[in-house]
């Protein structure tokens, strides 16, 4: 797709399906339990048939992309690690060897890892934008492209040194404060590393600040391939209604995008967790999602989110194994 179109794909999303929710609500009051006991597993069941359309709830196909891409910035020593990591990485999952290939496994998911363009890192985005009008649409539509529309559930992640400083910078651009609100050791950066990573965002935000614009046009500025291309995924599952678990700093960074282009745009979305990285903590604040776990995770790669499909996995098999009190012969009355 072209830069313009992905705001018109942001036009006439779908919405959750009340008659799927209601079937959950209706069984869910009547399993043998006191109402409301199984907390937010009752809630996660009810989201998810509502944006599957469907009922009983499944989770038989499991999809989780990983995008990885190369930042320029990271010229401004950003990172604890060499942008070279990134394709180390790529190569590492490939073989099976990092930490999300066998979380995925763990939970019968399927695994993807989508390159994009790592041998053309994006722009140092202190000095100029990130990314031009059409690589910005480029990655967007990979990511569009991407998920499996007959998927039950979509897990989103990414791999990309110098990718937190993107996200600081994002989440900066799209809801103000200082550049030290929104950044963070990220790959393990003493107090130095993480003073150059904020004054890298400040740069970002004096030098884009009055031509962010649109929420596209500040991920085209300071953002990178593999955040554009997260937002092209959840934006595709939204149009497919395949529900989402959203990973850590960077992945929510990416998808704020869309929340802020159109309000609700996230609502087939749930936390996955909150991040050991400070800035996604008031990121999901802003955006109003309370995690489903706080486990001080921050791998990225999905590792979280992955984490917590096991919760979700958990909702559905208690609410659609479970007996009702009339099959078990249960009282109700105390």
């Amino acid at each position: 797709m072209d830069y313009p179109d992905i705001a018109r794909q942001l036009e006439n999303m779908p919405q959750l399906d009340d008659t799927a929710a209601a079937r959950v609500s209706g069984r869910e009051a009547n399993l043998t339990k006191p109402a409301g006991s199984l907390g937010r597993l009752e809630d996660l069941s009810a989201w998810c048939a509502a944006w599957q359309g469907a009922y009983p709830p499944r989770l038989d196909t499991i999809q989780i992309l990983v995008f990885a891409g190369n930042h320029g910035v990271t010229a401004q020593g950003v990172s604890a690690f060499p942008p070279e990591v990134t394709h180390q990485m790529v190569a590492n999952f490939a073989a099976g060897g990092a930490a999300i290939n066998h979380l995925a496994a763990a939970q019968g998911a399927n695994l993807r890892v989508i390159d994009l363009d790592l041998d053309s890192p994006t722009a140092d985005f202190t000095q100029a934008s990130a990314m031009s009008k059409e690589d910005c649409a480029a990655a967007f539509t990979a990511g569009f492209e991407a998920p499996d529309a007959s998927a039950d559930v979509l897990i989103v992640g990414e791999m990309g040194i110098g990718n937190t400083t993107a996200a600081a910078a994002l989440s900066c651009a799209l809801f103000g404060g200082e550049a030290a609100d929104w950044t963070g050791p990220g790959t393990g950066l003493d107090a130095a590393g993480i003073a150059a990573k904020t004054r890298a965002v400040a740069a970002a935000m004096e030098l884009h600040g009055n031509d962010f614009g649109d929420p596209v046009e500040a991920l085209r500025r300071v953002g990178g391939r593999e955040l554009a291309a997260m937002a092209g995924a959840v934006l595709a599952a939204r149009h497919n209604r395949v529900p989402v678990i959203l990973d850590g700093f960077v992945a929510t960074a990416a998808v704020a995008v869309l929340e802020r282009a159109v309000p609700g745009a996230l609502d087939h979305c749930v936390a996955g967790h909150v991040s050991g990285e400070p800035g996604h903590r008031l990121l999901l604040e802003k955006l109003g999602k309370e995690p489903l776990l706080d486990l001080g995770m921050r791998l990225g790669e999905a590792s979280g989110a992955v984490v917590a499909l096991g919760v979700l996995s958990c909702a559905l098999a208690a609410h659609n194994g479970m007996a009702t009190f009339e099959e078990a012969l249960v009282s109700r009355e105390g």
